[in-house]
């Protein structure tokens, strides 16, 4: 297993302690989405969240997240919009994000193939500056599907994102290692020279970024997953957390009439997630295993002590 970096020792943690980060993507996304993350932001149950800017329940996201500036919300960056009846555009206008219908691609290889850096960059920064304007103290950047890290073609568009977490002051959600993921150690020299970059930077990043699997398994099915098999799975994930500091993303949403209307797939697990958060034995575990959470704010901290 690889050695986490010296970043807990930087927010003036032990140096082997296992900090978490319990973070909520796709605020802003839909209604369900932000009634979920609300809440669960207000209990304590997650550390931060991102919002996705252009999305059209963006508003209702950023002006919650303007009136509590002590909660810890970034930016989630899009590039893409992935489901067949709900989809969203560029705050740009770059003609390069775009496709035959003027929305952004419904997949990454997509975007790594025909996406200008000129317009990543312009949108990005639009992007970020929503947020800003609508008052969020943003705290952090992360990216919506991956569509940055060039995952799919090896064309990464990381060069924008490190220049605008760094001209912005903002650490960004990047791994230095994927132990623990389903992306294989094979993308580890990709990861090492994307790592490089953002240190060369002066950017902020993680040790690394889990999730446990974006869909229920055997989902419509007689063998569909039950809450508790994946109440489980995550409370294993949870215990085998290493030392350094790791973001755990999840997508928490009300399951119901609204987000089945908007995607393709998953709202179960979606609404799983949700009850998932606020689970007692989620927060038992958390203290069992003596894991520290934190937020972006204090990743922020240091990002700017580097500045």
């Amino acid at each position: 297993m690889t050695a986490p970096s010296d970043l807990t020792a930087r927010l003036g943690l032990d140096p082997e302690a296992r900090a978490i980060i319990l973070n909520a993507d796709d605020f802003g996304m839909c209604h369900a989405a932000n009634e979920a993350i609300a809440e669960l932001l207000l209990a304590g149950h997650l550390d931060s969240a991102t919002v996705m800017t252009p999305c059209a329940w963006a508003p209702e996201a950023l002006a919650f997240a303007a009136a509590r500036p002590g909660l810890s919300v970034g930016v989630h960056l899009v590039l893409t919009s992935e489901w067949s009846r709900y989809r969203w555009r560029p705050l740009s206008g770059g003609m390069s994000l775009v496709d035959r219908d003027g929305y952004f691609p419904t997949d990454v290889r997509t975007v790594e193939e025909r996406a200008a850096v000129e317009d990543v960059a312009a949108e990005l920064e639009a992007q970020l500056d929503a947020a800003l304007t609508a008052g969020v103290d943003v705290t952090h950047l992360d990216n919506h599907m991956g569509s940055v890290y060039g995952l799919q073609t090896g064309r990464d568009l990381l060069e924008p994102v490190f220049a605008l977490a760094a001209r912005r002051g903002l650490p960004f959600r990047l791994p230095r290692v994927v132990d623990g993921t389903e992306i294989g150690t094979a993308m580890q020299p990709a990861l090492d020279r994307a790592t490089a970059a953002a240190d060369a930077a002066g950017v902020v990043i993680l040790d690394r970024l889990w999730t446990h699997p974006f869909e229920l398994a055997g989902e419509g099915t007689d063998e569909e997953e039950t809450y508790e098999q994946i109440r489980d799975g995550f409370l294993a994930l949870l215990r085998a957390v290493p030392a350094g500091v790791t973001e755990i993303y999840l997508h928490p949403m009300v399951d119901g009439e609204e987000l089945r209307a908007a995607v393709d797939y998953g709202a179960a697990k979606r609404g799983y997630e949700r009850r998932l958060l606020a689970d007692p034995l989620v927060h038992e575990v958390i203290e069992q295993e003596g894991l520290v959470r934190i937020s972006w704010r204090a990743l922020r901290s240091v990002q700017r002590d580097v500045g």
